[in-house]
């Protein structure tokens, strides 16, 4: 089997028809970071290869499924990354270039011609979700969680997946407000297939793989691809487009750099709760006084 550092794969023991892929970072909730997207598409392009392989569950170790860009690292570090770029002026191109290869490579679990499970217990979080919903399908603990809380400052989902799952106004409401749902709720939306007690989760993913791997490989491949054609019609890839773009506007004009800003001096923790809080963010030029006033106190990147 491949070995990667933030990830294992390989076909479970007892169906060898079902792959297994596993986020495995549990002392950061299985967090997103530089080489996780790209074991992601090399993780599936094995599956892929192996003809045995007729079904793909994906799975996060620990306490949730994916909680997101490893934020301490770049939120919180003083760092020159692509991805929250300090050079000035900031380049678009060049953030547009790592964040959109990043998404190409969530979509590869769309793109592969196996059907892909996401078995969501705990957090489907900010990046986390974008992976879970690259997924063909999702099954939800009851009381997990799933959203993109980034949506209130500092982030644009960039595989656009909401709208093509949920329909416009769900949404809408989920993008305006940054709430996350939980199973039961994403369930009744439609968004995920089934939401089950967390200790039924592992049985009811696997019996939805097992139903799904006695199908031929062709008849899967042929019907995911009718159904992607379909999102593709309705814009799927330049909606995308124009998701990453935003993304990287919102990291970099004055509300994003300013939680940037207090990331860095205060912790990422304390700028999450104030996201989260309801308290009104600083915008236009409040955000840029409030970024003086904290580049003050915080070493230059």
């Amino acid at each position: 089997m491949p070995e990667f550092s933030t990830l294992r794969i390989d076909k479970d023991a007892a169906h060898p028809r079902i792959a297994r892929l596993l986020l495995n970072r549990p002392e950061r909730l299985n967090a997103i970071n530089d080489a996780m997207p790209r074991e992601i598409r090399a993780a599936i392009d094995w599956a892929a290869a192996e003809d045995e392989v007729h079904v793909i569950i994906v799975e996060g170790a620990g306490k949730g499924f994916c909680g997101g860009y490893d934020l301490n690292h770049f939120g919180e570090g003083n760092i020159d990354h692509p991805c929250q770029q300090e050079r000035f002026p900031w380049d678009p191109m060049v953030d547009y270039a790592y964040m959109k290869h990043n998404t190409e490579d969530f979509m590869s679990l769309w793109r592969s011609p196996k059907p892909t499970i996401a078995k969501v217990h705990g957090y489907a979080a900010a990046g986390g979700s974008d992976i879970a919903l690259c997924c063909d399908l999702l099954v939800m603990a009851d009381d997990a969680r799933i959203g993109y809380m980034p949506t209130r400052v500092w982030g644009c989902p960039t595989t656009a997946m909401w709208t093509y799952r949920l329909g416009a106004t769900r949404a809408k409401q989920l993008m305006f407000t940054g709430d996350t749902i939980d199973g039961k709720k994403a369930a009744d939306w439609g968004l995920a297939n089934e939401s089950v007690p967390s200790d039924q989760l592992e049985a009811a993913t696997l019996k939805l793989a097992q139903r799904i791997a006695g199908v031929p490989r062709s008849h899967l491949a042929m019907h995911k691809m009718v159904v992607n054609q379909v999102m593709l019609t309705m814009g799927l890839e330049q909606t995308q487009m124009m998701a990453t773009v935003f993304d990287g506007i919102t990291r970099h004009n004055p509300e994003g750099m300013w939680f940037r800003r207090y990331a860095q001096a205060e912790g990422f923790k304390a700028a999450v709760q104030w996201r989260d809080s309801g308290e009104p963010i600083p915008e236009g030029d409040a955000a840029r006084n409030a970024i003086r006033d904290l580049s003050s106190r915080t070493p230059p990147a």
